[in-house]
């Protein structure tokens, strides 16, 4: 059986909604952040990097979030959840999934984790740092909402839900308390998706099983 190594509103919560709406059998393994369960030798030996998620299925043993994300539709594909292969729709869609993971989610990374890029003791720079993601961050989030306008449609990639929903929304959900700039419920195209989103059973269902609190978005 699929198992997702998750902790509570981490990008873990991509292949948990995927999960979800795809219906498969899977079961979840909390790893606990707060004790550090990321860092035992255990779950290193899953996932050396010591980041979450990590989905297992068997032998098969995945890290990545949108690595799990493709393996997820790839195996299930009368989902629906990605453009049919060799299209120029699954090719913005692999653009999409990648800009997600490596433009957003990682300025995201740089927000939450100033420290990680500067000496210890640098307070100052930690500060600088944060505010100048948070900014970055800002404009990527006008560039998503950008993209719902230019098309018009209810979901990400168009006219139908695909895996880059659930990407777009957790990552939106992350910039829910920002304070400098907006967060991604105050644009005019990001806000009522994230509500289209949060109207989703699958989507309620994973904010039910990480116990999750509003505000949500």
């Amino acid at each position: 059986m699929i198992q997702l190594h998750y902790y509570p509103s981490t990008a873990a919560m991509v292949p948990h909604i995927l999960l979800e709406e795809l219906g498969a059998r899977y079961e979840r393994v909390l790893v606990d952040r707060t004790v550090d369960a990321h860092k035992r030798v255990d779950y290193l030996r899953l996932n050396p990097n010591g980041l979450i998620p990590v989905l297992t299925d068997g032998d098969l043993v995945l890290y990545e979030t949108a690595a799990i994300v493709l393996h997820l539709c790839d195996t299930h594909p009368d989902s629906r959840m990605a453009p049919p292969l060799a299209t120029a729709e699954r090719a913005h869609f692999y653009k999409w999934l990648m800009w997600l993971t490596n433009t957003l989610q990682m300025s995201l990374i740089v927000y939450f984790y100033p420290e990680r890029w500067m000496d210890e003791g640098n307070a100052s720079g930690v500060a600088q740092l944060k505010a100048h993601a948070e900014r970055k961050v800002a404009g990527l989030l006008d560039q998503l909402d950008a993209e719902l306008a230019r098309h018009g449609q209810p979901w990400f990639a168009g006219a139908a839900y695909s895996a880059l929903d659930a990407y777009v929304f957790t990552l939106c959900r992350w910039t829910r308390n920002f304070k400098n700039e907006p967060p991604a419920r105050t644009r005019p195209q990001l806000g009522p998706y994230l509500q289209r989103m949060l109207a989703r059973p699958a989507v309620q269902r994973v904010l039910h099983n990480e116990a999750l609190a509003a505000p949500f978005v």
